[in-house]
């Protein structure tokens, strides 16, 4: 119930009538304003009664709260912090003795060039003037590291394989690994799997007759490297090469069970293995390589008809559940085939390049198309660097 007076002109008020609550749920509608209503301030109590004041208890404050944030912002080390003058409640951790924070880049610090001009002007001016080393070198030390970067995983394992013979895949197989052994601090091998009888062993100075008949007959005998590395020949760029068999009527009998033996075995001593296969791409052995491939070379010659055949080879891969292995392999273009003068080496090259990961150009020498013992250190300047950009682009894959 509501109360109100009205006031007479007298001075004295009179009590209205009491007007009726609204009921529950019933919305009724005001008809008056408070300009309309008069009251009396007399006899209106404006002290609010304490009985109709709710109590709104204080959430407690944790205590350190705003340290508690704080500390556990300034505990969060970072380098950038420590740049800025960031100060912290706590020891750094060992984590923060980064090679970037402690070594000094300065040119006093800088390795001796290497050779010309800039390593006279270094010692002649008593090591003060270090200019570094020439754009050549540098590029030539970037190179070294992609070739030499660690692998994870265990033995890598990489075929090299085209469904065409005479399209230099022994060569490139002989190059690649050259370029690696050269560079890597662990051991790298070249397995001739070729039913054939191949010749990847002719391309290095052979200095034993075993052949991978012999490691797989005498499997069980082999207690070390020691043992292993005397079926093999070593390259003077400390590529090893394991020869296929001479005799052709023995080397149709290297079937995918004889391969897995040696494979199993080159893996106990080498971190890459190079696989030399035939030119089928159905028959046993390649189903092994396959199946144990980290990465993937396709050689090309530079006609039309080595272009397509290197390309079925990849559709064939693809087709047969190797597709990735694909998308990651690498193609070496051999520019020292017959008829590369009369095609775009630039457009096979695009072919390839939306199949594969890479494409890599083997040009002309001398020395290559002899078919002998490949001197690496002996070979033009610029076969040399198609082969360390091939081994490069290689590890990157395996990286990848």
């Amino acid at each position: 119930m509501a109360f109100g007076s009205k006031k007479r002109d007298d001075g004295s008020a009179d009590f209205l009538a009491p007007r009726p609550a609204a009921e529950p749920g019933i919305d009724q509608e005001r008809t008056h304003s408070l300009a309309e209503v008069a009251i009396d301030a007399g006899t209106v109590d404006v002290t609010p009664a304490t009985s109709t004041m709710q109590v709104v208890a204080e959430a407690p404050v944790a205590e350190n709260s705003i340290d508690s944030t704080e500390n556990a912002v300034r505990v969060n080390y970072s380098r950038r912090d420590s740049l800025r003058g960031e100060t912290f409640d706590q020891p750094e951790p060992a984590a923060m003795l980064t090679a970037d924070r402690l070594l000094d880049a300065s040119a006093r610090n800088r390795p001796a060039p290497e050779s010309g001009i800039r390593r006279f002007v270094y010692f002649a001016t008593l090591r003060t003037v270090n200019l570094g080393d020439s754009l050549k070198t540098r590029e030539r030390k970037a190179l070294d590291a992609r070739i030499g970067a660690a692998l994870e995983g265990g033995t890598k394992f990489i075929p090299i394989l085209t469904r065409k013979g005479g399209v230099g895949k022994t060569t490139v197989s002989t190059l690649l690994g050259m370029a690696m052994a050269m560079v890597r601090e662990d051991r790298v091998i070249a397995i001739d799997a070729n039913p054939d009888r191949g010749t990847l062993a002719e391309r290095v100075s052979k200095s034993t007759r075993f052949t991978v008949r012999d490691v797989v007959n005498r499997a069980a005998s082999i207690d070390g490297f020691n043992d292993f590395s005397s079926m093999v020949s070593r390259d003077a760029s400390r590529l090893d090469v394991l020869a296929s068999d001479s005799d052709p009527m023995l080397s149709e009998a290297f079937d995918e069970g004889d391969y897995n033996v040696v494979a199993d075995m080159a893996a106990r001593y080498y971190s890459v293995v190079l696989t030399d296969c035939g030119t089928g791409i159905v028959h046993s052995v390649m189903r092994p390589t396959l199946q144990r491939a980290s990465g993937l070379v396709v050689v090309s010659g530079g006609s039309v008809d080595e272009a397509r055949l290197a390309s079925e080879t990849l559709t064939w891969l693809e087709a047969n559940g190797y597709g990735d292995l694909v998308r990651n392999a690498t193609v070496a273009l051999n520019t020292a085939t017959q008829g590369t003068q009369l095609v775009k080496i630039d457009e096979i090259e695009q072919h390839f390049k939306t199949r594969v990961r890479n494409v890599v150009r083997i040009p002309y020498d001398p020395a290559l198309a002899a078919g002998s013992v490949i001197k690496f250190n002996e070979l033009k300047w610029q076969t040399r660097e198609a082969a360390r950009e091939l081994a490069a682009l290689v590890i990157d894959s395996l990286n990848a």
